[in-house]
């Protein structure tokens, strides 16, 4: 097995709750600390039951912000090739999930596992950093939401990336970010309907929802999106 695929190997046991317990503290640390990070909507968060928190993806920071903001711990699925020398260490010593980004149901079901505890899962259903107006995304998020009962959590990140940036850009320490947790979302099967379309139906549901909530968030801390140009082009799938 090639190097890059070891981290998949990981994927026995659910990680234990208390792994994620300094994965907080340090996201705290980097949105207040090293950041200037505004949070809204922490009232939407459910404080009980299984959370999926769906966020749009600008930047490398995007999943330790959210873990950061959030009131509830939560377990991020990063990809696979990320878990690699030191920050691969951080990410398993902290419960966090590789996952094939070109599909990997084992992956799904060790997030439903986690769910299924009542705990929470983080995730960057857009797959890859772009322009982070969720105009696309992958069936992950749907498919965990319809097979653990869980409520879907819309985030919108803001400000880990600038228009005319490189996607690959740090934002620079004292940067105003800003991050907002919208309205849950309850996701269920239609009765009559086949699996497949069910899937693609909750897909586009969540898609629009967080596409709106992204929008709505612009609107109120006045925060653009870069847009997925040609600084951005060769780094496609990344």
């Amino acid at each position: 097995m090639k190097p890059k695929d070891k981290a998949l190997l990981a994927l026995t046991a659910v990680p234990p709750r208390w792994k994620t317990r300094w994965s907080r503290p340090l996201g705290r640390l980097l949105d207040h600390g090293i950041y200037n990070t505004t949070v809204l909507g922490k009232e939407n968060v459910p404080q009980h039951g299984p959370v999926v928190f769906a966020a749009n993806h600008l930047s490398y920071l995007d999943g330790p912000v959210m873990v950061g903001a959030s009131s509830r711990y939560m377990h991020v699925m990063v990809r696979h090739d990320m878990f690699k020398g030191f920050l691969g260490w951080v990410l398993r010593s902290s419960g966090q999930i590789p996952v094939n980004r070109n599909g990997d149901r084992g992956a799904l079901q060790y997030a439903k596992a986690i769910l299924d505890r009542n705990d929470c899962i983080g995730i960057l259903p857009e797959g890859t950093r772009g322009s982070g107006d969720a105009s696309a995304m992958n069936s992950g998020v749907a498919w965990l939401a319809l097979n653990s009962g869980a409520a879907v959590v819309p985030v919108a990140i803001l400000g880990t990336r600038l228009p005319g940036e490189h996607r690959d850009k740090i934002p620079a320490p004292r940067r105003n970010l800003h991050v907002v947790f919208g309205e849950p979302l309850l996701i269920t099967r239609e009765p009559g309907v086949s699996g497949r379309v069910s899937m693609d139906r909750a897909t586009e549901q969540i898609r629009q929802r967080l596409a709106a909530h992204i929008s709505a968030s612009q609107a109120v801390t006045g925060q653009e999106l870069p847009a997925d140009d040609h600084l951005s082009s060769k780094h496609k799938g990344q």
